[in-house]
């Protein structure tokens, strides 16, 4: 029997709370629900879950601060936002504080229900197992070391440049979206974030350049893929 996804939920609205965890069990998922946030932090560390899904007004800790606590725990796991506010400046902070999606009440459960479930499946698909050795043409690279190594030489990464390669080499010739890097990474996916991500390609390009069949391409508007040829 395949385990059920479980849910971290936190919802304030008793009566709302209630029936949204119902109906989300009657779907096939187990549901841990707190309806404080004052609570949240500890609940969510005793536990393990596939998906957060946040209030943004609560008691004692609104819903963006709990989800920077959350990231804290857990830097991938993928947060819905709940809220009644539909303010571009409240959107883009959920955003920042690293929403996958962000939901205005009143909603359709089933639209909910489906977002979750997709959200649940990319997660599954950008999560490839862990791996401390790579191969790239002609070079090594010891992810747990952070280092590449070529013809006796080796190359000393910094941490990120070392996780950014790690994630480019296990999607090889497959496009890495800018919003997975940056949000694994940097944990937020903002201007300022993006721009050091560039400068981080950039050095990851001149340490890969002695071999002419290593190219990290540039997919416009998209990411950035390791190509091997």
């Amino acid at each position: 029997m395949t385990a059920k996804q479980h849910i971290f939920l936190v919802e304030d609205d008793l009566s709302f709370g209630a029936v949204l965890k119902s109906y989300l069990e009657i779907n096939d998922y187990e549901v841990t629900w707190v309806d404080d946030g004052k609570h949240a932090v500890e609940r969510f560390r005793a536990g393990e879950y596939q998906i957060a899904i946040l209030d943004v007004m609560l008691p004692n800790i609104d819903g963006f601060t709990l989800a920077t606590e959350i990231r804290k725990l857990n830097k991938d796991i993928p947060l819905v936002f709940l809220t009644a506010k539909t303010l571009k400046e409240d959107i883009l902070k959920g955003y920042n504080a690293g929403a996958d999606d962000y939901i205005t009440k009143p909603f359709d459960t089933e639209v909910l229900l489906c977002k979750i479930q997709a959200i649940i499946k990319r997660q599954s698909v950008e999560t490839p197992p862990d791996r401390p050795f790579f191969t790239i043409g002609s070079y090594e690279f010891d992810a747990r070391l952070r280092t590449i190594s070529r013809d006796h030489e080796q190359q000393k990464l910094s941490p990120k440049e070392a996780d950014l390669l790690k994630l480019l080499c296990q999607n090889k010739n497959e496009l890495l979206s800018r919003e997975t890097a940056l949000r694994k990474i940097w944990g937020d996916d903002g201007y300022f974030t993006a721009r050091s991500m560039d400068v981080f390609i950039t050095k990851l390009r001149k340490y890969l350049k002695d071999d002419p069949n290593i190219e990290i391409r540039n997919i416009h508007g998209s990411g950035f893929m390791l190509e091997e040829k």
